[in-house]
């Protein structure tokens, strides 16, 4: 019998408004079990200040400029971390996957930057702690991004999912993996597609109390803007970005909505992210038009009805649109449960990605380890 761990994932997307960890045992290769996922809320502090850091960054010189607000948040967000260790009371042998809040993300100039001081948790903890996990990737020719294509093959096998199958996480930025294998992992697919969540949260922020369009409510009761959705797509299509394999949710701007009231700029904002998604799922899937295909939807926008429903109606009849948690699995929480594998196959010496994945030049290692 294989030798498994116990590690911990923590995982604070694009929405910036928490942490989910999970707890799982696994061996790194084809067998895992959940112990525990758990969220918790960053305090309206910390929310408020990720999120006027972000709206001021958006080049690699915005990095050195807000330096000392980076170093600061950073630490916060640091020590938010440690306390979710100590509240989660796990064993001093269990392996901790620390990705951090992604602040600033361009491949092409080689960096990927996440606040989350690996060091500093690990002393603050005295775990051994994986963070950094998406540098290597981008130093040998990747992308850095999606790193959760190879949790997505483990839950194919360990669920006995019908292949091929396609699984496509809304977060902020929306991206797909397609796997057609069992055992081979240079047969993933992977990449990012679109925005996901990330412009209509923006858009509700900005304008009202809230922070994002529940079960898409907003989106419902409003009116699209013909003219300038349609302004919007021809725009995203002649976009100086086409080749661009991963994204940032500051390569994406919602001033086109300028002007409409909250509720008919959700919907306008809901019907382009939605058209996106359905055209790039049509190409990136081309090749099984002839075949029913499961798409299953991970991530925090499955829970938008409004969202998922415009989506269907923009692909192909013969792709069935599912959740995650139809298998019973917590679709909030895969990521999580992503970076607590990814913790073990980077401390075992294993690639966590692929050409195939994040367009590196040969099956990559990554993360960086602090032990005790």
């Amino acid at each position: 019998m294989q030798k498994s761990w116990i590690s911990l994932g923590l995982m604070s997307g694009t929405s910036g408004d928490g942490v989910d960890a999970s707890i799982i045992r696994t061996n790194g290769i084809n067998q895992y079990e959940l112990i525990k996922d758990k969220y918790f809320e960053y305090d309206l502090k910390i929310y408020k200040d990720i999120h006027n850091l972000k709206e001021k960054i958006h080049n690699i010189e915005h990095l050195k400029k807000y330096k000392n607000e980076i170093n600061n948040l950073e630490r916060n967000i640091t020590i938010f971390h440690a306390e979710i260790i100590k509240k989660l009371n796990i064993s001093e042998n269990t392996l901790i996957g620390f990705h951090g809040q992604t602040i600033y993300h361009n491949p092409d100039e080689k960096i990927s930057r996440q606040l989350g001081n690996g060091k500093l948790l690990h002393q603050l903890t005295n775990r051994n702690i994986v963070f950094n996990f998406r540098k290597n990737d981008i130093l040998k020719g990747g992308q850095g991004a999606p790193l959760t294509p190879v949790f997505h093959h483990l839950i194919s096998i360990k669920n006995e999912i019908k292949l091929p199958v396609c699984f496509l996480n809304i977060g902020g930025i929306s991206n797909i993996t397609i796997v057609q294998d069992r055992e081979n992992l240079s047969e993933l697919i992977s990449k990012d597609i679109g925005p996901g969540n990330c412009l209509v949260d923006s858009w509700v922020r900005k304008n009202s109390n809230k922070k994002f369009d529940q079960d898409g409510n907003l989106a419902s009761s409003g009116n699209k803007n013909e003219i300038i959705f349609e302004q919007a797509q021809e725009l995203y299509a002649n976009r100086n970005n086409k080749k661009k394999l991963t994204f940032d949710i500051n390569d994406f701007d919602i001033s086109f909505v300028r002007g409409l009231n909250l509720a008919d700029g959700v919907t306008t904002l809901t019907d382009f992210t939605a058209s996106i998604i359905g055209e790039e799922l049509s190409l990136s899937l081309k090749k099984f038009n002839e075949k029913t295909l499961d798409i299953l939807i991970c991530g925090g926008g499955r829970r938008n009805k409004i969202l998922i429903k415009k989506i269907q109606k923009n692909i192909s009849s013969n792709f069935n649109l599912k959740l995650i948690d139809d298998y019973k699995i917590n679709g909030d929480f895969i990521e999580s449960q992503a970076f607590a594998f990814l913790a073990i196959r980077s401390f075992q010496g294993l690639p966590i990605s692929f050409p195939g994945t994040t367009g590196c030049r040969k099956a990559c290692i990554g993360g960086e380890l602090i032990k005790n």
